[in-house]
């Protein structure tokens, strides 16, 4: 019975909406009628040439309105509309969560509203025929319960469609959410090389940072030993002075005098160039070091934030695959 109504009976459009209709009481507020966005579709039945609008939450079908000529759909807002029904005594709301839903959907209120209206011109004739066939046949009261068993049957049918559409829908949100879970572990894993590669570089920064810091005791040596040397030139500066005053020929002693003082100024000279190279390389040193240990720091930090993350991954895809496995 329900294969022969489903044949009958299609969605020709859906959406998302949440669902609203007006409070009977002070008919200016709105009741929702949706905890939260639920399927609205268009069907049509090509056996009576009618559309209708079926929204189902839960088990319940909180819309049922079949379209006539006469019915207007309004924009109140940017993403909200409503329509009157009068068969069922209330006025329907939709909200949207975007301006362009609310557009296609207007646009296909129009289309079927026209629609409706051709059908109900082609087939008005034929229908005042059928009903007076009918109350010729038949007692009205069996008409009129045949016509409600017809519309209780058609409403779940479309529930039954709402609810197969409901399904895949799903299904396929949880498969895009997997791939992009997979694609997230992908990108994870060439995050985990690129850190690698960096790893290895500041590794290898920390061997030339050390080579360096041979290379400045080296230096800071041979400055030690420029300094002893100095200090033997200014011992024999001294051995100098005191050998002129022992010597009888004066220029002499003064022309050795004074190659002695160049000598020295030369020395005191090199003296301040080595002690300003040692300043020099002694900051450079402490700064390689601080960037060494910062470097190092992050690279244990960012480490440490991976595996947190990786475990995460790891953890949510195998929760969604056991998910989907159900």
């Amino acid at each position: 019975m329900f294969p022969l109504h489903r044949e009958r009976e299609q969605p020709i459009f859906s959406t998302r909406a949440h669902v609203f209709q007006i409070d009977p009481a002070t008919k200016r507020n709105w009741i929702p009628a949706s905890k939260h966005a639920v399927t609205v579709s268009f069907f049509y039945d090509a056996n009576r040439h009618a559309y209708r609008i079926i929204s189902v939450g839960g088990t319940k079908a909180i819309i049922n309105s079949t379209i006539s000529h006469n019915m207007t759909f309004t924009k109140t807002s940017q993403k909200f509309g409503q329509w009157a029904d009068s068969r069922a005594n209330t006025v329907y709301g939709l909200g949207f969560a975007t301006e362009q839903q609310l557009h296609q959907f207007a646009e296909r209120f129009k289309e079927v509203r026209e629609a409706a209206r051709l059908a109900r011109e082609k087939s008005q004739d034929k229908m005042e025929l059928s009903n007076a066939a009918l109350s010729i046949a038949a007692p009205q009261g069996s008409w009129l319960k045949t016509s409600a068993w017809v519309e209780v049957v058609s409403v779940s049918v479309c529930f039954s469609s709402i609810c197969e559409m409901n399904l895949e829908s799903e299904l396929f949100t949880l498969q895009d959410s997997n791939a992009k879970l997979v694609a997230a572990l992908h990108e994870a894993n060439a995050n985990v090389e690129q850190w690698k590669k960096q790893l290895a570089a500041y590794q290898e920064e920390t061997e030339r940072l050390r080579d360096q810091v041979k290379i400045y005791a080296a230096f800071k040596l041979c400055a030690m030993w420029q300094v002893q040397e100095n200090q033997q030139y200014k011992n024999k500066s001294s051995e100098i002075r005191i050998l002129q005053s022992k010597r009888s020929n004066f220029h002499e002693l003064e022309q050795e005098r004074e190659e002695a003082i160049h000598r020295l100024q030369e020395l005191e000279m090199r003296n301040v160039e080595l002690e300003r190279r040692v300043q020099n390389t002694e900051q450079n040193l402490a700064s390689a070091l601080e960037d060494r240990e910062r470097a190092e720091n992050e690279v244990q930090r960012v480490i440490q934030i991976l595996d947190v993350k990786l475990f995460d991954l790891n953890d949510l895809r195998q929760s969604l695959v056991k998910l989907i496995s159900k």
